[in-house]
């Protein structure tokens, strides 16, 4: 057999949350509710629906390899130059660009203990070592550790606010205060892929940060529901930006995904409408929890956190009802389950459900003690 690369050993694949499709063949169920992905459960705006319908005749066509079009828009959707805008294959490549850009053999990247877990994959990946900082309070990133982390071999750093999957987050004073003690050659990625659901709170990060190596990074798949096209970027000095786009596949962004992205820009008014309803049903999953003594602490995200020292048994009989959440075992955090905001029927059915797999384990843990 042939020798792979070292960094290859241990390796292994993103886990993304478990299809509809997997479950009901499982189970042999007809419907399912999927509350794992932090999908957009409204869908996207009917603009970009429509704008792919018109221009799905045209798919035997190669797409703008550059996706100028939507480059253009971005950086006036920021008022940025063009020239700083970056297009992933989700953000999730945009993320995979930037570890592979900067940080190799030898190289170190620094990330929180609980942060999303690609960074993690994709540093291995990269043949660099990973520093993964433990959190303050046991799910906050601890900016004051990650900053202690940083040493000559530092090449990257990665900060997702919103996290995911803890759902924390920090105000841009914390987080510049926390790029001031940074040496000025490291690339920070700040990765806002939850953005528009505190972008009141959070404010315009784009123009309230400064770092010489700032890329943030945002994308297409939550708030603007087209996880299924795969659209991420990130904005940053364009001297990276044009670095990066020498690793970056050609074709990355396929047509149906560039003219979706580009009308659902047009479409922000119902965008941030859906966003809206998310958080108002997002707040109404987190009483009910708390109420339940099942909260897992506040998130600012389209999710919640469910925790339960049986949470791996909750997850087993949600399955079996048709509900499927997502476990947090491989975040080291085995106690806690992460349920995406769904539609209100959809919520309403999960906590139903909840209240009778809860008031079963309560009623054999009285019987056993």
């Amino acid at each position: 057999m042939a020798r792979a690369v070292p960094q290859a050993a241990g390796l292994y694949p993103y886990v993304p949350g478990k299809p509809l499709e997997t479950l009901l063949r499982e189970k042999g169920l007809s419907r399912a509710i999927k509350l794992a992905s932090n999908e957009n459960p409204y869908g996207p705006s009917p603009k970009a629906v429509a704008a792919m319908q018109a221009i799905a005749v045209e798919v035997h066509r190669y797409p703008d390899g550059d996706a100028n079009a939507l480059k253009v828009k971005l950086a006036g959707f920021h008022d940025v130059s063009s020239a700083q805008v970056l297009l992933g294959n989700g953000s999730n490549e945009i993320l995979e660009l930037m570890i592979r850009a900067f940080a190799g053999s030898g190289d170190e990247v620094v990330f929180s203990q609980r942060g999303f877990i690609v960074y993690a994959l994709a540093t291995q990946a990269a043949g660099a070592k990973g520093v993964a900082v433990a959190e303050a309070d046991g799910l906050s990133h601890d900016l004051n550790a990650m900053a202690a982390a940083v040493n000559g071999n530092t090449k990257v750093i990665c900060i997702a606010n919103p996290n995911n999957p803890t759902g924390t987050l920090h105000s841009n004073a914390a987080i510049q205060g926390f790029l001031d003690r940074l040496p000025r050659d490291v690339v920070v990625i700040i990765d806002e892929a939850y953005y528009e659901f505190v972008a009141d709170e959070l404010g315009d990060s784009v123009h309230e940060l400064s770092h010489p190596g700032l890329v943030i990074s945002r994308t297409f798949s939550k708030a603007y529901g087209l996880a299924g096209c795969r659209v991420g970027y990130a904005i940053a000095d364009r001297a990276i930006v044009e670095l990066v786009n020498r690793f970056r596949e050609p074709f990355n962004l396929n047509l149906l995904a560039q003219h979706a992205a580009l009308a659902a820009l047009d479409d922000r008014d119902w965008v941030m409408a859906r966003v809206c309803d998310t958080n108002r049903e997002r707040e109404m999953l987190e009483a009910a929890l708390h109420q339940k003594g099942l909260s897992g602490g506040r998130c600012f995200g389209n999710f919640v956190l469910l925790r339960h020292k049986q949470s791996s048994e909750i997850l087993r009989r949600l399955e079996d009802h048709g509900i499927i959440p997502r476990p947090l075992a491989p975040y080291g955090m085995a106690e806690f389950l992460r349920v995406s905001v769904g539609l209100p029927e959809e919520n309403a059915e999960f906590l139903a459900v909840l209240e009778i797999i809860v008031s079963d384990l309560s009623d054999q843990e009285t019987l056993t003690s």
